[in-house]
């Protein structure tokens, strides 16, 4: 949503995961932009965070890829880092194809960079595959090291001055009801102009600052869902990937200045690289207001509950 120093300097596009065992996470305050969508049909949630402007001293958990993000990473020019991957043949073919500039810390399709990510010791109830994480500084130096570009050419999102104190509302809630325990809730705050998020009824923060995450701009993007590969479960959410998908184009809602404002998402499948873009019921790309955008993708199925300051 806002230029920074780094402008130039390219992301990474880091797989987290949503399981409760794995809360909170390390680094997602920090994210330019996050992804969050359903990876298991109808229940479990997984997150990429995109960071580029800032950069954590430590990102994680790190969790498996799935094809849904592949192409978002793609269209955002990051690289792309991910502990596995989704059992999924073809997808792997995808990964090994080079079609993205990868780093996998299971070294089991795309580039092997175990050697750059590592496991920490679990702290509260973590499981052992909640323990992957990673230090920025060696995912530069393996970035280096795999002669991958570290120039950024996504040429981001446009924003607008976000509204003056006097101009915002005294509050808002939005609801956002992937099933338990991967609902959340943003309740807006007219100081900040930002969205303070519940996950699954808890306050959401970040594991390394214990910060409140807090977005200054929420999209919900409507997109259908349906099980790609039977006992798995994966999902295949239509987001015109140029694997699965017909479908490229769908409505929209985005929050920022304590507003709902409705439009379209729109990312042609033709093209792995390109953009997702946000139009508004005009047809004017949506300008963002400065600070992280949280992307947030459900089905038509799924509830969305927006209710204004009374």
């Amino acid at each position: 949503g806002l230029t920074c120093d780094n402008w130039n300097k390219r992301s990474f596009a880091v797989m987290q995961p949503a399981d409760v065992a794995a809360r909170p996470l390390a680094g997602l305050s920090q994210a330019d932009m996050v992804v969050e969508m359903v990876a298991v049909y109808g229940s479990i949630t997984r997150l990429m965070g995109v960071y580029g402007c800032n950069t954590p001293e430590e990102v994680g958990s790190l969790r498996s890829a799935r094809h849904d993000f592949v192409h978002l990473a793609k269209s955002f020019d990051s690289i792309y880092v991910h502990w596995g991957r989704a059992d999924i043949e073809e997808f792997k073919t995808v990964l090994n194809s080079g079609i993205i500039d990868s780093m996998n810390c299971n070294n089991d399709a795309g580039k092997s960079a175990g050697q750059y990510c590592y496991r920490k010791e679990a702290e509260g109830n973590m499981r052992g595959v909640d323990t992957g994480y990673a230090k920025f500084t060696s995912l530069l130096e393996g970035a280096k090291a795999f002669g991958y570009s570290t120039e950024n050419k996504f040429l981001g999102y446009p924003h607008q001055t976000e509204a003056a104190l006097d101009q915002r509302p005294n509050g808002g809630n939005l609801r956002v009801a992937y099933a338990k325990p991967f609902d959340v809730e943003y309740d807006y705050d007219k100081e900040s102009n930002s969205y303070f998020r519940t996950w699954g009824g808890v306050a959401d923060t970040d594991r390394n600052n214990k910060q409140k995450i807090a977005p200054k701009n929420v999209v919900v993007m409507i997109a259908d869902a349906a099980p790609i590969k039977v006992g798995e479960q994966y999902a295949n959410i239509q987001i015109g990937d140029p694997w699965f998908d017909q479908n490229d184009s769908g409505s929209a809602f985005f929050y920022m200045n304590g507003q709902q404002y409705k439009g379209v998402w729109k990312k042609d499948k033709s093209k792995i690289d390109s953009k997702l873009f946000f139009f508004d019921e005009t047809g004017q790309e949506i300008k963002f207001v400065p600070g992280q955008i949280w992307v947030d993708i459900i089905d038509p199925g799924q509830a969305l509950r927006w209710t204004p300051a009374a």
